[in-house]
């Protein structure tokens, strides 16, 4: 792996930090001043490493993110079960993006916007695609899509829940994510039974709706 330029580690270093401080600041280069003063480096530099739209500095702040769940997941998933490994991989990526859940929202906000609308998904799509590939995930086939169209639905759903979320230790979201993850592994459970069935058809889009929008 080539060895990254100064601007890009400089960038790494800013990522999540930038988040941080778009909760007062905004997605906006104000934030990346913060960010700086809060690390102690020079704002001068900090402003050349950092990209200056809005969408850039999210997907900026995604990037640390995923970073982050990475350096995790090589700590933590060694050993666990299938489920555990999902369940705890979506966990932790909303613990790595506590102090800056109000400017995750503000962002979602931005995305949820028609002209975001492709790169929300590109988004959402690579966040799932990590997770399922952190979890040891090497499918190819249609199993591949399906894993990542449920994980990304039952991700989707947690985010907006937890956004909200005023219980002690957010027992609401885990209890919320912990019906999701079982709706998850039953899918894969019937995926496995009815594969090469002819007379079975197991109906994703009507699963998926079933995820973005479940009972609470």
């Amino acid at each position: 792996m080539a060895s990254l330029s100064p601007l890009e580690q400089l960038r790494r270093s800013l990522a999540l930090a930038v988040g941080e401080n778009a909760v007062f600041d905004g997605w906006t280069r104000a934030a990346v001043d913060s960010a700086a003063g809060q690390l102690g480096l020079d704002p001068v530099k900090a402003q050349l490493a950092m990209p200056k739209t809005k969408s850039e500095l999210i997907g900026v702040y995604i990037d640390g993110v995923d970073r982050s769940l990475e350096a995790w997941a090589e700590q933590h998933v060694a050993g666990m079960k299938i489920r555990d490994r999902i369940r705890g991989l979506v966990w932790q990526r909303l613990q790595i993006m506590a102090p800056a859940r109000e400017s995750v929202r503000t962002a979602l906000a931005f995305l949820a916007m028609p002209q975001n609308l492709a790169l929300g998904a590109r988004i959402g799509w690579r966040s799932a695609d990590l997770m399922w590939r952190l979890a040891g995930d090497s499918s190819t086939d249609f199993n591949h899509y399906t894993k990542r169209l449920t994980l990304g639905a039952v991700y989707g759903s947690t985010l907006l829940v937890w956004l909200d979320d005023q219980s002690d230790g957010w027992i609401d979201t885990a209890a919320f994510l912990d019906r999701r993850i079982e709706d998850v592994m039953r899918f894969e459970k019937a995926k496995a039974e009815w594969r090469g069935s002819g007379e079975r058809r197991l109906s994703l889009s009507r699963f998926l709706g079933r995820l973005r929008y479940p009972p609470r």
